[in-house]
């Protein structure tokens, strides 16, 4: 079969475009910026990538078109489609009908983590042997790709919550009908596409019905929404994590390379776990994996052992260099409880030397509208000094930042951000940088200033 992906520079439709590649399928694409990571992955994979959504994209004749939810009505090519009543479908139907049907499902989904998460899942499975096959919304560094169809019988997925596609404005998890479902927390975001938090709870009802009576729930146990979700109904097993009744950690070890901590379930205690990422998120985190794990059939000791050499994820508080004692993070931290977990995971990392200087970029649909800026100044309460970068932004950075003082300070212009950041910086500061995006590759340019 042939199919031409709409849309297929994002990281979830490059790899279902990398899946069906590896299936056997010819597989072609588009999108409005041919852009790398994900262009160099897929045309080393042999997929023909074309620029722009021109209507003559018709001539190529596939037998189905995969459009992702980056498309809209008015698009040029997906008109033309219309028109012509051709055969369409969107990436997470194609993945439950020809990918996931027949296979146990593991999903995990919540509002912050669900990369980390997913990717602590996979691992845990490959290095019990079990070969899964994955599809990851990011860059696990233990995995050469971020997504594979996997020689086992298990599949993992990063269950997002945001809609389908045009024609179809359900979340993308109704589709995956997982065997065990991994829900990690639960709050407002994509204010773009739902009007309160309700409105996610019912969508996340929505997974939970199709969760089987065999199957699995695995629920923190911290989350207010999720028990909500839950109070709906439930026709499944359910376990928790995060109370002293379920899965929970005892005797943490903040060091600079690692966390450790005791993993209990109840008052089984199943070995200490040295986990090579810092913050009570990826504590979190790292118990809801396990204990996923072993509804799967994974002994937690194993877990706990396999988390040991969790190589981590791109991205999510990486270091990218240092120049004078001063080091550079990335992390893609673009909600606020993801940014106060962050900045709360460095400075444990630090130990308390040092300063944070937070540089972040409002870039996500849900920041933009400015919807949670006055949640800002607490999500940054713990850094020393932070930077917000105002350009295309549609509300007031410098009003909702006005509560930190002269701790916070906003600027519309990359070069003098970079200058700013980078004249403050003194040996053993931490500069942390936060966006969704690329960000006008800042990380270079301030090693390069600092260097």
């Amino acid at each position: 079969m042939h199919i031409h992906v709409l849309g297929i520079c994002g990281t979830f439709m490059g790899g279902i475009a990398a899946i069906a590649r590896e299936a056997g399928h010819r597989v072609t694409g588009c999108d409005a910026n041919v852009y790398p990571p994900m262009s160099d992955q897929l045309r080393k994979l042999g997929i023909e990538l074309i620029e722009g959504y021109d209507p003559a994209q018709l001539a190529l004749a596939p037998d189905l078109w995969v459009v992702g939810n980056v498309v809209s009505r008015g698009n040029p090519l997906m008109e033309a489609i219309l028109d012509a009543r051709l055969p369409y479908i969107s990436g997470p139907q194609w993945l439950s009908e020809h990918v996931l049907r027949g296979r146990p499902v593991a999903a995990v989904a919540g509002t912050h983590g669900k990369t980390t998460t997913a990717s602590m899942l996979a691992w845990i499975l490959e290095s019990a042997g079990l070969a899964p096959g994955f599809l990851i919304g990011g860059v696990p560094i233990d995995f050469p790709v971020s997504a594979r169809l996997g020689a086992g019988e298990w599949f993992v997925i990063e269950a997002d919550e945001y809609d389908t596609a045009f024609f179809d404005k359900r979340s993308k998890f109704v589709h995956y009908r997982p065997q065990v479902a991994l829900l990690n927390n639960l709050e407002f975001d994509h204010a773009d596409i739902f009007p309160d938090l309700a409105a996610i709870e019912t969508q996340f009802h929505h997974l939970v019905r199709t969760v089987p009576r065999s199957g699995w729930l695995v629920i923190n146990a911290q989350a207010p929404a999720l028990d909500r979700v839950l109070a709906r109904g439930v026709w499944s097993g359910c376990v928790r994590f995060g109370s002293a009744e379920g899965w929970h950690e005892a005797a943490v070890d903040e060091l600079p390379d690692r966390t450790e901590f005791d993993v209990f379930e109840g008052e089984v205690r199943h070995g200490r776990c040295a986990l090579p990422l810092a913050g009570a998120h990826s504590r979190a985190n790292a118990l809801g994996a396990i204990a996923a794990a072993a509804r799967i059939g994974v002994a937690p000791a194993d877990a706990i052992a396999a988390l040991g050499r969790f190589g981590g994820v791109r991205r999510r508080l990486e270091l990218r260099g240092g120049r004078g004692g001063i080091q550079v993070y990335d992390d893609f931290a673009h909600h606020p409880t993801a940014i106060a977990t962050t900045v709360a995971g460095l400075r444990a990392r630090m130990g308390g030397a040092g300063r944070i200087l937070a540089v972040l970029e409002p870039r996500s649909n849900t920041m933009k509208l400015g919807t949670m800026a006055a949640q800002l100044p607490a999500s940054l309460a713990d850094a020393d000094l932070t930077w917000c970068y105002t350009a295309n932004l549609g509300w007031d950075a410098a009003a909702a930042l006005a509560p930190m003082g002269a701790r916070a300070r906003t600027m519309d212009d990359l070069d003098a951000l970079v200058a700013a950041v980078t004249a403050e910086a003194r040996p053993g500061d931490r500069i942390l940088v936060m966006s969704n995006g690329g960000f006008g590759g800042i990380h270079e340019r301030l090693l390069a200033a600092l260097g």
